[in-house]
């Protein structure tokens, strides 16, 4: 299925599972000339405010950031074609929360390839969760 650039397109392939439900695809396939656009992590903080104390917070705050980012260098959320989550304290909660966030933000879109990486610890004391992201434009 085609997303709003006529560069990027995801896939599922049959023999896999589904990972719709977990908000994500298995291939995303780039054709044509393109520029990428390549985001450092997003972490939960709000611009002056410090971090959410809950997960639920800093994955919400952490979710508009990539947003202001992928804005920024004159994208969206449809232009991204992967994504690599990274969160503390990793559990079957949390990735439900993840989903069913990832899901709502693309509404019926395809969504983008995604890996989640369990780690100890993040950049900040409290941190929880960060994303980076690729998004491809038109060249």
């Amino acid at each position: 299925m085609r997303t709003s650039t006529t560069l990027l397109s995801f896939h599922n392939p049959a023999g896999l599972y589904d990972p719709v439900p977990n908000g994500y695809s298995h291939l995303a396939l780039v054709q044509g000339p393109a520029r990428w656009l390549l985001l450092s992590g997003q972490g939960g903080e709000h611009p002056n405010a410090g971090l959410p104390e809950d997960f639920e917070g800093q994955l919400a705050q952490c979710l508009a950031n990539v947003q202001t980012a992928l804005r920024a260098g004159g994208a969206g959320l449809r232009d991204v074609a992967r994504l690599t989550v990274l969160v503390v304290g990793h559990s079957e909660a949390r990735l439900a929360q993840l989903s069913r966030a990832l899901r709502v933000l693309w509404g019926g879109a395809p969504t983008p390839a995604c890996t989640l990486i369990p780690v100890l610890r993040l950049a900040l004391d409290g941190m929880l969760i960060e994303i980076e992201a690729t998004a491809v434009l038109a060249a």
